[in-house]
């Protein structure tokens, strides 16, 4: 028996999924660098509310100590010069994305090389803290940037693979109607790759 036409699912659907999550993975990461951007840029302008609200946001995530931070127009990023780089190269990465791995992808490299792009900024700030030699703007943003970018192939697959998930047969709607009685059409899953055997019916066969 065939499936009942109400529970078709149209394949372009599924297939757009992996790149409207890419899109807005996209967008929301380039509006967070936008807004560590517009912090200063509004505290310049006038704006002080909203570059005040901005600042408060961010000072949950990050110290925001002025020595350590970018500034523009005589006033520091909403986050230090490592977030900087985190945020920036999460951002680029995912922009960047589609043309490393198919969208498709769900599988996730292995996990140590997300700790070996750890390495460089648990160094950087180690030597920093302990005093061994002074980083540099330059050396925290490149390490936050390197651990950012790399984040990205251990996040996206997984949104993907979110993306691509459909309801369990279980999770459906009953198919029996309001007296109880089963539908005909539906008694077989749409997700059924084989026909009932006849085998299983003596009467059926010719």
């Amino acid at each position: 028996m065939r499936a009942s036409p109400d529970n078709y699912i149209p394949q372009s659907v599924t297939n757009r999924r992996p790149l409207l999550m890419w899109l807005f993975v996209t967008v929301c990461s380039l509006g967070v660098m936008a807004v560590i951007l517009a912090a200063p840029l509004a505290l310049d302008s006038g704006h002080t509310l909203l570059s005040l609200t901005i600042y408060g946001a961010f000072s949950y995530v990050c110290h925001q100590i002025p020595e350590r931070s970018f500034f523009i127009a005589g006033h520091p990023f909403a986050v230090c010069a490592r977030c900087t780089g985190i945020y920036g190269g999460f951002a680029l990465a995912t922009l960047a994305y589609p043309l490393v791995r198919s969208l498709r992808q769900t599988e996730a490299p292995a996990r140590k090389w997300l700790f070996l792009a750890a390495a460089p900024l648990a160094i950087d700030f180690a030597v920093g803290y302990l005093g061994i030699w002074q980083n540099t703007h330059s050396s925290r943003f490149a390490t936050g940037a390197l651990l950012g970018a790399v984040s990205v192939l251990y996040v996206m697959p997984g949104l993907m693979d979110l993306s691509l998930r459909q309801l369990k047969p279980g999770e459906k709607t009953s198919a029996s109607t309001p007296s109880g009685e089963v539908v005909p059409s539906q008694t077989f899953s749409i997700n059924s790759s084989v026909a009932p055997s006849d085998y299983s019916a003596p009467h059926r066969r010719i």
